[in-house]
Formats: structure tokens, sequence, C-alpha cells
């Protein structure tokens, strides 16, 4: 799985940062920033969960597995 971030799209809701905090951060203006792009394991888990169910915007996607 490889993780793709829409910061233009992102409205700083902050989910992903709460539930994934090893995977995605926010800058200063609240956008989201990728950790990591290909996380793994649990992680994992947490990023699909906030790309499936979690982000508002739909600024967060994935491809691949």
């Amino acid at each position: 799985m490889k993780l793709i971030a829409e910061r233009d799209r992102c409205i700083g809701a902050g989910l992903c940062t709460l539930h994934a905090p090893s995977v995605f951060d926010q800058e200063d203006d609240g956008l989201v920033v990728l950790l990591t792009e290909s996380p793994s394991g649990p992680a994992a888990d947490d990023a699909r969960k906030v790309v499936e169910h979690l982000c508002p915007s739909k600024a967060i996607r994935m491809s691949g597995g």
C-alpha cells in the first residue's frame, strides 16, 4: 500500500493524526503531512481505517493492496 495525501483537499480535521500518529502529522496550517508513504503492520491497518472511514474530506487515498 502507498498513501497519497492531497493537501488541497484537506480541511484540517485531524482525525488522521489522532488515529494513526505514526503515519500522519499536521503542519502549522493544520493540513495533513505523511510521515511515511508505505506503512506496515499495525500502522498500515490504522492508515487504512483513516482512508476508508475517518477522513471527512477524503484527502488521503491509497494505491495498491
